[in-house]
């Protein structure tokens, strides 16, 4: 793990210096530079806007009591793709705003909750979601016999 991050850290900012090297010979410095700068500044702003978004759905559905399981992974999305717009570049500008924009983040959230299901699934965790099609709780996965799944409810008295 420690070399693939190596690796990431060393060849994604040569590869990004060059292809802005590369992109200043063809159409100067100047518009370079402008297309860095509005490309991170459009990118941020669309990040907070969609980073609003997915904060209210998570407010809505934990007050109507449902586990937000693809809004807090479009949330952890988000933020990388924020994170990535403030990284001067090309690559990793297009990243941000696959990242940020709707359609392309339902599409790699789905891989990423896939990813999960099956990285937890082969651990010895035991994993309780809602699926948000669903109303009621699924189990998956379990492999502890001593669990115990409770649901409760409130009991008023005629008193």
């Amino acid at each position: 793990m420690f070399f693939k991050l190596l690796a990431l850290f060393i060849i994604v900012p040569l590869v990004e210096l060059f292809l802005i090297l590369q992109v200043g010979k063809f159409i100067g410095i100047m518009p370079t530079i402008l297309i860095i700068v509005f490309t991170g500044t459009a990118g941020i702003t669309i990040a907070r806007r969609q980073g609003y978004q997915v904060i209210n759905n998570i407010r809505t559905n934990l007050n109507q009591g449902k586990v937000p399981t693809d809004d807090l992974i479009s949330a952890f999305l988000i933020l990388v793709g924020g994170l990535t717009l403030l990284t001067p570049g090309f690559l990793t500008d297009v990243t941000g705003f696959l990242l940020i924009l709707p359609g392309p983040r339902r599409i790699i959230a789905s891989f990423v909750k896939k990813y999960f299901i099956k990285y937890l699934g082969n651990s010895k965790l035991n994993i309780n979601y809602q699926d948000s099609n669903r109303t009621n709780y699924q189990e998956q996965n379990y492999q502890n016999d001593d669990f115990i799944d409770i649901e409760a409810e409130e009991v008023k008295s005629d008193d």
